[in-house]
């Protein structure tokens, strides 16, 4: 059986646990090498979060896959670029990038909880940080990503965004900075784009709204708390990692060779134009 991307090499930031463990191990399903990177590769074990193996690189090596894991803070460039280098000298080459490292995180520590800044008065502090994790870790990324792209001709990115970067979500308003960097990686992904279509080089976005992910789940999303949600969800249940990574897969195969520029909502109805 052919696999649609064999001899592919991804790299899938905040790939450690959640949804970006999912995204590595869909695109290694079907037949990508993927890099794994995180701030934190042992992240799985802060929310209790059950691997296959020790390690996320070892699921995807248990799959016939090539894989490494990458330690390294999108936020910070001098990583950033450390961890492309690496991978063009292990790989040779760089295919598809998904920009997956964010969250509304507290920059007190995963077990802080989410932190509070409404509009009118978030930190300074909590706005630049979480900004920074969402927001410039993708431009950081595409930036460093796009030059061995652009050489090769081809290349895919998804960048991912969140429903509450489409629409004002009142359950979402005291998550300000997180909003607006979420808005902003849609319009960002928007001119990169443009930038890059001529070198064969799509550039789209996801915005996945409610999903059981293992911090979701920690902080609280389950029993009355998930029911609450799915009654607004015209589906009827909130999403499950596989099902992100089901539309991930359309953005970098085949099946997406006319598609660039685009923000696709992942939400089982809830965000309705």
């Amino acid at each position: 059986m052919s696999l649609k991307l064999a001899d592919k090499v991804a790299l899938v930031t905040g790939a450690g646990r959640g949804l970006g463990r999912a995204y590595a191990l869909h695109l290694s399903k079907i037949g990508a090498d993927v890099i794994v990177n995180d701030i934190n590769l042992e992240s799985a074990k802060e929310y209790d979060e059950q691997l296959t193996a020790p390690t996320v690189m070892d699921e995807i090596k248990n799959m016939g896959r090539r894989s490494i894991g990458i330690q390294a803070d999108v936020t910070n460039k001098d990583q950033v670029d450390a961890m492309f280098k690496q991978i063009l000298d292990e790989f040779g080459r760089l295919d598809i990038l998904i920009n997956n490292a964010g969250g509304n995180l507290n920059r007190l520590g995963p077990k802080a909880g989410s932190p509070y800044t409404p509009p009118s008065s978030a930190s300074m502090e909590d706005y630049r940080f979480i900004m920074d994790v969402n927001l410039t870790g993708t431009i950081l990324c595409c930036q460093a990503a796009a030059i061995p792209m652009k050489k090769q001709r081809y290349g895919r990115i998804v960048n991912v965004s969140s429903h509450v970067g489409l629409h004002v979500a009142r359950e979402m308003i005291n998550a300000m900075p997180y909003n607006v960097a979420k808005a902003a990686i849609i319009n960002y992904t928007r001119y990169l784009a443009a930038e890059l279509g001529p070198y064969n080089i799509n550039v789209n976005c996801i915005a996945p709204a409610w999903v059981y992910t293992s911090r979701a789940i920690a902080e609280g999303r389950r029993g009355s708390a998930a029911e609450a949600i799915e009654k607004q969800i015209p589906l009827g249940r909130l999403g499950y990692p596989e099902d992100i990574a089901k539309v991930v897969e359309f953005f970098v195969t085949g099946l997406s060779d006319y598609v660039t520029g685009q923000c696709l909502s992942v939400c089982g109805g809830y965000t309705l134009f």
